[in-house]
């Protein structure tokens, strides 16, 4: 049997710091996989685009996951699509899941991992630009002494962006650069295809997580802004191949580190109160397991979703 989770069986299901530790771990071990996860996108004859992640493989775990979206940004929602989650002793599809919560998911929350290694101590406000569902889930994923007492908020549908600041007791600014101008740490997760912030817009010791550029000719911080900082990836091949550092007019060429270097201890992250920081990743195969693994273990456990015999 198959066990159909929609997204609001998948929001009944997952915990963000169960979360959170997952992709902790996968961070630290994903690497020891002998079978690379693939990252395969396409433009359509249509306003939009279709990416497949596979496989998603994580040590100990006996299982893998195939996910295929549709991003139709002119859409609302603008991603859709599923992932499957399949037994690796047999091939049993064991699982189908509402592809764009997982993304948001274990997209927002590894951000917060990243931004919590990255951002200045103690930081006092957060700028968040592009007021969507990951942002949302970075910002639940900001705990503790990484969560910060003050926000900031700009979207280009400014509903959208007085929404998400009353949710979260945040105020919204005009622009892109008002935001850099007040913040410690900006969040963006936008779908620009033109440089939003500029080192002009910046001062030292900011640090800026970058989720929107994850496929080819997406632009959310300018070359000089990238050339300037502290680097830090979640993929270097991806991240030259589709990410941040296939911007053109980029002098550099390699990341400083990434995420799983920092996690550890290989690589040293922010090393002075003046740097600026970038955390840039494009999303990997393995995150999509941790959380589908997560959600299809507890939904077996509580008897949630539906469940269906595709061979009868």
């Amino acid at each position: 049997m198959t066990r159909v989770l929609t997204r609001s069986d998948l929001e009944a299901l997952l915990e963000p710091a169960a979360c959170l530790t997952a992709l902790r771990d996968g961070f630290r071990t994903a690497g020891t996989v002998a079978v690379p996860g693939r990252r395969v996108r396409t433009d359509l004859p249509f306003p939009g685009t279709a990416t497949v992640l596979v496989p998603g493989l994580l040590p100990g775990i006996d299982a893998y996951t195939v996910k295929a979206n549709a991003k139709f940004p002119g859409a609302r929602p603008a991603l859709r699509g599923v992932i499957c989650l399949y037994s690796g002793a047999d091939g049993e599809l064991l699982a189908l899941l509402d592809s764009a919560t997982v993304t948001a998911w274990r997209t927002g929350l590894a951000a917060a991992l990243g931004t919590a290694l990255l951002a200045p101590a103690a930081y006092d406000v957060l700028g968040v630009i592009g007021a969507g569902a990951q942002a949302e889930l970075t910002l639940r994923g900001l705990t503790g002494e990484h969560r910060p007492r003050h926000l900031v908020v700009h979207d280009t549908d400014p509903e959208r962006a007085a929404a998400f600041a009353a949710r979260h007791g945040g105020r919204v600014l005009d622009s892109a650069a008002a935001v850099a101008e007040s913040a410690d740490t900006v969040l963006l997760a936008t779908w620009s295809r033109t440089p939003l912030l500029a080192l002009a817009d910046t001062r030292p010791g900011q640090h800026f997580t970058s989720l929107g550029t994850d496929e080819p000719g997406k632009r959310e911080l300018a070359p000089d802004l990238l050339d300037a900082a502290l680097l830090v990836v979640d993929d270097e091949e991806l991240a030259i191949d589709m990410g941040v550092l296939a911007a053109p007019e980029l002098t550099r060429t390699t990341a400083d580190a990434t995420l799983t270097d920092i996690l550890r201890g290989t690589r040293p992250g922010r090393g002075s109160a003046r740097e600026r920081t970038v955390y840039a990743p494009v999303g990997l195969p393995w995150q999509d397991l941790a959380l589908t693994w997560l959600a299809w273990r507890e939904a077996e456990r509580r008897g949630v979703g539906a469940t269906i015999d595709l061979l009868s």
